[in-house]
């Protein structure tokens, strides 16, 4: 698990991580309405693999964003446990994601 601050409203912040996740090509992160509040924004962060008109979107785990007051927003990465062939594979490209976004948003705490 990670957490951070970041700068800015959980709301511009999950639009800003979805754009850099398309950017990656190999995961997406969207919020997941029914699994938010007013105060959070829950995003679910899921692999992707297409082949021609078929897409699969495996989980890979969540990311928390929770208003930090005045331009901050409290960040949480959670990575999900698969026990599948797959696993150790998407447990990797998962942890690489998080490091990125950590990086990208300016941690500052």
């Amino acid at each position: 698990m990670i957490e951070f601050i970041a700068a800015g409203s959980p709301r511009d912040l999950s639009r800003a991580i979805e754009t850099f996740a398309t950017g990656q090509g190999s995961v997406t992160a969207l919020v997941v309405p029914w699994e938010s509040t007013a105060d959070t924004l829950s995003m679910a962060v899921t692999s992707v693999k297409s082949d021609g008109w078929a897409i699969e979107h495996t989980n890979l785990g969540t990311i928390q964003l929770t208003d930090a007051g005045p331009g901050g927003t409290r960040v949480v990465i959670a990575g999900e446990v698969s026990n599948d062939a797959e696993g150790p594979k998407l447990a990797a490209l998962f942890d690489r994601f998080a490091d990125q976004v950590q990086r990208k948003f300016g941690a500052r705490g």
